[in-house]
């Protein structure tokens, strides 16, 4: 395991968060951030007890203070450590809704958790990055990752409210893109396109069968094979679906 270097995922939750904090705790300590402690305290604990490193921080990605005091106990426990990856899984509340029946309240709680979020998560980030970029020991590239979803690309009736975010999470990861690169930050937006097989999605179309369904586990091994390509080979989306998926 790598000792000068973790990884941080921010969004931690019994799904993907949780899928890419295995992958990540593999090879680095790992940080994992969720507002709710019960999303990471288990999963902290059994990381630690499989051998890999882990702590958990109860942040809302929202609020630009939390992120920078979970920052700060990330150094604190992680000293003189850069940051390999960095991976925003977060997401605003979701709700199908007709337009007219949305309230403003709504629409900015989601925007506030998956743009504003993302841009306060990157912005704590990033430094941390850019050091790791600066470390010629570093066996990989820097990488900044950025969960979207069909909603990213296609906004369908009674879903502005989480594909106006969503959009702009996609629009805010390719500014992000073309201004890192250069300095040797990978960054990526992964459109993940189908329902994810994960605890709440279970009752989900129960006849559905499982290459209908995209795997969290694959989700992360996919992050974790953006995370090793080299600094002549940037990928800065991916569309992930399964097999039985239309599109």
């Amino acid at each position: 395991m790598a000792s000068k270097a973790f990884a941080v995922i921010a969004g931690v939750g019994p799904g993907t968060g949780a899928a890419c904090a295995r992958r990540f705790a593999s090879a680095y300590p790992v940080a994992l951030l969720a507002r709710n402690p019960e999303n990471y305290e288990s999963l902290v604990q059994e990381i630690n007890k499989s051998g890999g490193k882990a702590i958990g921080i109860s942040t809302d990605v929202s609020k630009e203070d939390s992120v920078k005091a979970a920052f700060k106990k990330i150094e604190e426990e992680y000293s003189g450590a850069t940051c390999a990856a960095a991976i925003f899984n977060a997401s605003g509340p979701f709700a199908r809704k007709p337009l007219l029946e949305m309230s403003v309240e709504s629409f900015a709680k989601s925007w506030e958790v998956s743009v504003q979020g993302a841009l306060i998560f990157s912005q704590a980030s990033l430094p941390h990055l850019l050091k790791h970029a600066e470390d010629s020991t570093a066996k990989y590239p820097p990488t900044l990752i950025f969960t979207g979803a069909t909603a990213s690309v296609k906004a369908n009736a009674q879903m502005s409210g989480f594909a106006a975010p969503k959009f702009a999470l996609r629009a805010l990861s390719t500014s992000i893109a073309k201004e890192f690169a250069p300095k040797g930050v990978h960054v990526a937006h992964a459109v993940i396109d189908g329902v994810i097989d994960i605890p709440r999605t279970k009752d989900w179309l129960k006849d559905m069968p499982a290459e209908a369904k995209i795997g969290a586990d694959d989700i992360a091994e996919s992050y974790w094979n953006l995370h090793l390509q080299s600094k002549r080979c940037f990928t800065n989306e991916i569309d992930i679906r399964p097999m039985l998926e239309k599109w």
